[in-house]
Parts: C-alpha cells; sequence; structure tokens
C-alpha cells in the first residue's frame, strides 16, 4: 500500500492558507497523539543552519512542531550533532550559540536545544542493524535515549548525496562525528593543473590534511576523513574524488546510518519536510545561493523514503528559476541535482533505503 505524503503548497491569499497556518493542518494529518504519549520524551530533529547560511527551516516553523508534540502530553526538545567539519557547530557551546543566533531559543521555540551527541561528540550509542556495511552504527545518545523522533527537513541540493532531505537529516544528523567519518567512507584529491594554490581548502580541514606543496595544495589521503568541506571551499573546483567507485559506497552507508537512526522507533517517527528554498548546497554551508526552483510547499508523512521520493518528483516536474545557477540549462522534467552535481545520483539514496527496509518509494500525494 503506498505511504501517504500529505502536501500543502506554497501559495497564501489569506490568514488561513500562510504557511504558518498549512504547517498546523499537516502536523494535524500527521496525527501524533497516535504515535506520542504522555510524558515520553520527542526529539525535533533539525537543522539549526550554519552561521552565513539563511535556508533552513527557520524557528516560527519549529515552534509549531513543538506546539504538536506538547498537545499530545509527550515532551518536545529541539536536537541536532555536531558536525565533523570546522566552523559554527563543531562542538556543543558553540554549536548552541549559533543556535540561540538563529532563533532557536526558549523565548521563541517553547522548548530546550539539545546538542545530542554531547560536548565534543562523544555521547553516542551502538545501535545494532545488521546490514551491508554495518553490524551496528553509533548514533547520538539524545536521539537513541528518545522515545520518539520528529524530523523537520529543509530540501536541497547535496555535492555528494545529490540532495538532502529526509533521509540524510536522520543519517549524518543523528551521528557523532565517529558516525559521520564512518559514512564518509570517500577520500578526496586535488588536480594539480586546476589548483591554484590559494590554499582555502586547508583553511577548513578539521583533520589538517592539506598541506602547500610547490604553490599547490596536497591533500594527504591517510589523513583525509572524508568531510567533502575542502570541495565545497574550492574556487576553482580543484578537488576531486572517485566518484564512480566511492559515491554508491558512500551513499549506502548513509542510508544504513538512517536505518539505524530509527531501529527500535517503528511507529515512533513522522516527517515534515519543507521543499522551499532549494538551493544547490547542504545548510551547512556558509552561504545560501538563489533557490534552483521556484517554492513548492511543505509535505508531511509517516514514511522517510516517501517524503523524499515525493519531494525529488516535485523538484524535477518544477521549472528552473530566474537568475539560479540553473537558469537556460534545465526545465520542468530535468532532474534538477544531476543538473547541480553532475557525478551524484540523488535517486541511489531511495532505491537502497526501500531496498534495506527503510521505507516505500510508493506514495500517494494528497493535497490539503
Amino acid at each position: 500500500m503506498p505511504a501517504k505524503v500529505f502536501l500543502a503548497d506554497a501559495r497564501s491569499h489569506n490568514p488561513k492558507t500562510s504557511t504558518l497556518a498549512k504547517l498546523e493542518r499537516l502536523l494535524e494529518r500527521l496525527e501524533l497523539g497516535s504515535i506520542l504519549a504522555e510524558g515520553e520524551l520527542a526529539a525535533i530533529k533539525l537543522h539549526f543552519g550554519e552561521l552565513g547560511n539563511d535556508a533552513y527551516v527557520g524557528p516560527v516553523y519549529a515552534r509549531a512542531v513543538v506546539d504538536a508534540v506538547r498537545r499530545t502530553g509527550a515532551k518536545p526538545f529541539l536536537a541536532d550533532t555536531n558536525t565533523l567539519y570546522t566552523g559554527s557547530r563543531s562542538n556543543a557551546v558553540d554549536h548552541a550559540d549559533t543556535a540561540v543566533r538563529h532563533g532557536f531559543d526558549w523565548a521563541v521555540c517553547g522548548a530546550p536545544v539539545i546538542i545530542a551527541d554531547g560536548l565534543r561528540g562523544g555521547n553516542w550509542r551502538e545501535v545494532e542493524i545488521g546490514k551491508k556495511w554495518f553490524r551496528a552504527v553509533k548514533i547520538a545518545g539524545d536521539f537513541a535515549d528518545a522515545d520518539a523522533i520528529i524530523a523537520l527537513s529543509h530540501f536541497k541540493g547535496h555535492e555528494m548525496a545529490g540532495f538532502g532531505g529526509a533521509i540524510k537529516n536522520l543519517a549524518m544528523g543523528c551521528a557523532p562525528a565517529i558516525g559521520k567519518r564512518e559514512q564518509h567512507s570517500v577520500r578526496f584529491f586535488v588536480k594539480a593543473k586546476a589548483c591554484i594554490g590559494c590554499m582555502a581548502c586547508a583553511a577548513v580541514c578539521p583533520s589538517k590534511a592539506i598541506d602547500p606543496i610547490e604553490g599547490k595544495a596536497l591533500i594527504d589521503r591517510g589523513r583525509c576523513i572524508g568531510c567533502g568541506e575542502c570541495s565545497t571551499r574550492c574556487p576553482v573546483r580543484a578537488i576531486s574524488m572517485d566518484w564512480e567507485t566511492e559515491l554508491p559506497e558512500f551513499i549506502e552507508r548513509l542510508v544504513e546510518y538512517a536505518y539505524g537512526a530509527v531501529k527500535g522507533k517503528e511507529g515512533k517517527t513522522a516527517y515534515v519536510t519543507f521543499v522551499t528554498k532549494v538551493v544547490p548546497d547542504c545548510d551547512c554551508s556558509s552561504w545560501s545561493d538563489l533557490p534552483v526552483v521556484p517554492d513548492i510547499g511543505i509535505l508531511a508523512s509517516r514514511d522517510p523514503v516517501a517524503i523524499d521520493q515525493a519531494a525529488f518528483d516535485l523538484v524535477k516536474a518544477a521549472p528552473v528559476s530566474a537568475g539560479s545557477v540553473l537558469e537556460g540549462k534545465g526545465g520542468p522534467g530535468d532532474d534538477k541535482f544531476a543538473l547541480l552535481h553532475p557525478e551524484t545520483r540523488g535517486s541511489s539514496q531511495l532505491e537502497y533505503a526501500q531496498g534495506i527496509g527503510l521505507g516505500s518509494r510508493s506514495y500517494e500525494l494528497v493535497r490539503i
């Protein structure tokens, strides 16, 4: 039976059709009272946004999810994990400070912010999954210990996964640094002929794996942890990887971590995805480019695979936004994420996720 995915489009013309009002109706359709009980601890998994980024889902919408959870009698908290790369969220102190700077504090959201893997990423639990790449995965302690997870995701492009939605939000977002490293099975290298020697890559490398050699950057693949931060900062795209052999493994590892994030919480998860501000890069970037398609709306479902498949299909069917990086390069029916990141194949997330039982690609789109 196809999973139900509810869609509220982006159009508004009166108070009853505001984005906030439509989000509240979507939350009603999820029937959170049937998955949450009095006194249960419910993690609202979201991304607080890297400083300089403005595409993430804002705190006003997080508050709507908090209020919906509270009405069930459960106890909500807002949560994410520290990043693998250096930036404004690499430890719990900086991460919590960034969250507050972006408006995710009690006064606005009505719930505490908890960095789920602890001060420096040492708080995690091992979760048995018995899959192809992992017998067990390492999940941030406060996500593993929560009674339920409500994943609040922003759908956008990603330079390695193709796109980031609910699956990636669970996988990378619920893993501590050691778990993120396990997923990043790739190793990057510098194309010497293209490198201009600016060393912007070295400035952001968390493992100090990049050195200047004869005016060019050189990555020590023994020290590289595969986070990909260097590739996002290179102004001439001189940093690459073995896309053909390493990327499929990365995708499968990522999906297995998403499976582990919700293992043991069967019937205790729900998903809300904003298909708005569909920017080319992850919200981990300290900038936000123009969206590549017009705003589509908000999706809600109980199935993480179905909601990602629906978001992918809606973006594929959409026209390209004027002035965006894709202007003149595609249109309705084109895979926008393949155009953005040609080496990736985002649909492989969905194929593998369905194959291991994370959810179903078959869905019924219900417009509200």
